[in-house]
């Protein structure tokens, strides 16, 4: 159900402390960690801690948390005293989506050009 930690999402694992992770911010609501696989100097994800499958599926039921996890990207952001950045939210497979729990990408340190894909 959405909201709930599901067994099988390495997000929700690592929010449980189960998988480990170089967490940079927390909160009530949200978890900011490096990603694993960095597309730039400074790569970070911000996740809310409440499992929603994407960025659509956490709009929808939970307005107040995804403007949480916009809020931390600009925290995140500031404490990586980046001048500009990108913040990215793939939905779906066709879109790079590879981990079933809405997060967003904080990726900045070079330029970025566009279009990005």
């Amino acid at each position: 159900m959405a909201g709930e930690a599901q067994e099988d999402c390495l997000f929700c694992k690592i929010v449980a402390g189960q998988v480990p992770a170089t967490v940079v911010r927390e909160t009530e609501t949200t978890l900011a960690f490096r990603d694993i696989n960095p597309q730039a100097p400074t790569h970070v994800l911000v996740i809310p801690k409440a499992h929603y499958k994407d960025a659509a599926a956490l709009a929808a039921g939970a307005p107040q948390l995804a403007a949480d996890v916009l809020r931390e990207t600009q925290a995140v952001a500031d404490d990586e005293e980046l001048d500009s950045y990108r913040t990215v939210f793939n939905t779906g497979s066709g879109a790079g989506q590879t981990v079933w729990h809405a997060h967003a990408h904080v990726v900045g340190g070079r330029g970025l050009q566009w279009p990005p894909g």
